[in-house]
């Protein structure tokens, strides 16, 4: 294969792996211009951003396995035609319900692409140099591109409506598809893997399950006894999907590999780095939009810095890794992105170029753990578990993205509820989300608007500081038990 087509597919691989990554986090800016115009539920509002991660999560084992059968080649640009369509089915969607069953669709197409990006990656660079080189770049696109997410959101928002912010995709369908049907190679590994059908049901069925018990657990009157009949099935979902893994002979995931201290540190950083981005840019924007009152597209020139700093991480790091290895770099950056989360909570209601820089830096250490996680993951499982490894450090992302937003999500919802005072004579609604209460004091006169709207501004800001407060934490947790784990530095 030439040089040029190397790079080309490449290139073509990593504009697909943005698309699939942003559609993450775009929604956030986007969220509640798009909640009001839809008349969406907190409950519907959560399912819009949830399913997406949640499905992908899922159906990654499964349909990594089925690239190893047909060919990555087929099954990237398969996920690129059914991802085409669901983001016009997105992009129109007139209801909530409509979205969300879009949202699937959508997870459905990522989940058929995402395996064969980084599997095409590794079947086409044969040199060991340029192989690590293209994954560093891959690694930072999926980092960077989550966190630039918000940013593409507020710049459509701008000048179109909120649907846009899932028409964009189509003119990038259809190039890479043109793209790669030419250039793409349909190579195959030596061994194919059979497709699990059970075992990727029993995994989206423990994740959803999981998640919606965190969810309706978290409601302003929950069902308690839903949320737990729901967490029980999730439960039995799981543990029968690991059972079925360890007794199988071609598993989805072999946890074997989990014996290596280096590859579940990565995993590890991996799923927190993921939760800690994407719940902090979800509450984040919404406090930029709701609370301070900025546009889309001025939320996300404040956004812009943490994109901008993870894609800079990523490169750098690649060059570091060798020589101080996976232990103390993935250390190092989930401290740096703890510290900097700290500083940001003691600063964010001061100048504004001073908070931006802490949360630049947060973003530069996530860069640089999501992109140490990847490497190490590849690098530390065996030759004939690569495929496996690939899924798995994409899961790890994916399930990690999904409990940011599910749990730092509720959480901030719940602590919302419980902080919310409800003005004499107004629904106990305006104490299901910021959202409510502003919708409400548009009906309302100026008086009782003005008041609301600061009880609920106020609401939101107490719950706000507390999420922050626990990504940090987690952040620097995450470090000392990668640290205490250790295991061989990589190099």
């Amino acid at each position: 294969m030439s040089p040029r087509n190397r790079w080309l597919i490449l290139a073509i691989v990593s504009s697909a792996l943005f698309l699939i990554v942003i559609d993450m986090t775009v929604l956030y800016t986007a969220l509640p211009r798009l909640t009001h115009d839809l008349a969406a539920t907190a409950t519907e509002k959560l399912w819009i951003v949830n399913a997406y991660p949640l499905v992908v999560a899922g159906l990654l084992p499964g349909l990594g396995g089925l690239g190893d059968r047909f060919g990555h080649k087929h099954m990237f640009l398969s996920g690129l035609v059914v991802f085409g369509i669901a983001s016009l089915a997105a992009a129109f969607s007139p209801a909530p319900s409509m979205l969300i069953a879009a949202r699937v669709m959508l997870a459905v197409g990522a989940a058929m692409m995402m395996p064969a990006t980084l599997s095409l990656i590794r079947l086409t660079f044969t040199d060991e140099k340029e192989r690590a080189f293209a994954i560093g770049i891959w690694a930072a696109v999926a980092s960077g591109g989550a966190a630039f997410g918000p940013v593409v959101g507020g710049l459509l928002l701008e000048w179109f409506w909120w649907g846009s912010v899932f028409l964009i995709n189509v003119p990038i369908v259809l190039l890479s598809l043109a793209a790669g049907a030419l250039v793409l190679v349909n190579k195959r590994p030596a061994q194919a893997h059979p497709f699990d059908l059970i075992g990727s049901a029993q995994v989206m069925v423990g994740l959803i399950g999981m998640v919606y018990a965190i969810k309706e657990a978290s409601k302003r009157e929950p069902s308690w006894q839903i949320a737990g009949i729901v967490f029980v099935i999730g439960m039995v979902a799981m543990l029968a999907f690991v059972r079925r893994q360890r007794a199988s002979v071609s598993p989805l995931i072999d946890f074997s590999l989990f014996k290596n201290a280096q590859f579940s540190s990565g995993v590890i950083a991996s799923m927190v780095a993921a939760a800690v981005l994407i719940g902090v840019e979800l509450v984040f924007s919404q406090r930029l939009q709701l609370v301070l009152g900025l546009s889309p597209l001025q939320a996300g020139v404040m956004i812009l810095p943490i994109p901008m700093a993870a894609f800079l991480a990523g490169p750098l790091t690649g060059l570091v890794l060798p020589r101080q290895g996976a232990r103390r770099v993935l250390t190092a950056a989930m401290a740096v992105t703890g510290v900097a989360l700290m500083a940001y909570l003691s600063t964010y209601q001061g100048p504004s170029w001073l908070w931006l820089s802490f949360l630049a830096v947060m973003g530069f250490g996530l860069g640089a753990t999501m992109t140490a996680a990847s490497s190490t993951i590849m690098m530390s499982a065996p030759e004939d578990r690569t495929g496996m490894a690939a899924s798995i450090e994409e899961v790890s992302f994916e399930l990690g993205g999904a409990l940011g937003i599910a749990v730092l999500g509720s959480l901030m919802s719940a602590l919302y509820t419980r902080a919310m005072i409800i003005p004499d004579g107004l629904s106990a609604t305006v104490s299901d989300g910021i959202d409510e209460a502003l919708l409400v004091a548009e009906r309302l006169e100026p008086a009782a608007a003005v008041h609301l709207t600061a009880l609920a501004r106020g609401a939101f800001d107490e719950a706000f500081v507390v999420v922050i407060a626990l990504t940090a934490v987690l952040s620097c947790c995450a470090a000392f038990g990668i640290w205490r784990k250790g295991g061989v530095p990589l190099g």
